[in-house]
């Protein structure tokens, strides 16, 4: 988090170990859920309006989506979904769990990663895999095709690729009077701006010029809140700028973020925020 060098509390490079647990174990859990909950009447048999693709997956939209972003290949994830075999036995449910879940969209099965890439979020869709772009026959998975309810909660790039542009700010990035360059990557939903006394919930991910992340909330799967005067000068500016729902890229010079303090990142640091939240 990008707390002033007094204030902090955090290890850099802690959430890379974070991200990493996350890469190694993320997969669609194939425990049985808390409670079961009931199959589509379509379950063993797709409607004739759903679509097949080439690869043999066939997918149906429930409700369209709230905005027009679809997830990238390597993106992040977080999704509430519910998982049967063809005979109705439901196999997996982040809806019975009662929260959703949160992975990189490269480390879960082909049929998983393609029905993904075809929403948008907020929308729900129904996924009929068949078994070679999912379990393949695994011990102690589902066999034959399966048949997913997901709902796209939010998609995210992944932190561990840095943006093109993070060695320096390109042409069409704006910039202030003190130096501090920034970018729109996703309009806000919302009116409200932060004061520089407020309290935010955010998503961020930080890199340095040379493209290493040394700090994200992405990993973590859960957005972080604190106060906007406990955090570095490029933060408390340009959280200013933005609006609730709005997702920017900064490029804060050393003067308005870590000044050289030991033991932080050195130089001009570049972060992805999404403001989630203006409390």
């Amino acid at each position: 988090m990008p707390y002033s060098p007094r204030a902090s509390r955090l290890r850099p490079g802690a959430t890379v170990a974070a991200l990493v647990a996350l890469l190694s174990t993320a997969s669609l859990a194939s425990a049985q859920a808390g409670r079961d909950l009931a199959a589509p009447a379509d379950l063993a048999s797709p409607p004739t309006d759903a679509t097949k693709s080439a690869s043999g997956l066939v997918s149906k939209m429930l409700a369209p989506g709230t905005s027009t972003d679809k997830p990238a290949p390597t993106d992040i994830v977080t999704v509430d979904y519910s998982g049967w075999t063809s005979d109705g036995r439901m196999f997996d449910s982040s809806v019975a769990r009662g929260r959703p879940s949160t992975f990189p969209l490269d480390k879960t099965f082909a049929g998983w990663s393609e029905c993904l890439q075809l929403m948008t979020i907020g929308e729900r869709r129904r996924c009929w895999i068949p078994e070679g772009l999912a379990y393949k026959g695994a011990a102690n998975r589902p066999k034959g095709t399966v048949v997913f309810d997901v709902r796209l909660v939010e998609t995210r790039p992944s932190p561990l690729i840095p943006p093109p542009d993070v060695k320096e700010p390109p042409a069409d990035a704006k910039r202030t009077a003190t130096g501090l360059a920034y970018k729109v990557l996703r309009p806000g939903t919302g009116l409200r701006r932060p004061s520089s006394f407020s309290t935010v919930t955010v998503h961020y991910t930080g890199w340095t010029t040379d493209g290493k992340m040394f700090d994200s909330s992405v990993p973590r799967g859960q957005a972080t809140t604190f106060a906007l005067d406990s955090v570095i000068k490029g933060w408390t500016e340009g959280l200013q700028l933005m609006v609730e729902g709005e997702r920017t890229r900064f490029w804060i010079p050393q003067d308005l973020a870590y000044k050289g303090e030991a033991g932080q990142p050195k130089g001009m640091l570049v972060f992805d925020v999404e403001l989630v939240q203006v409390k």
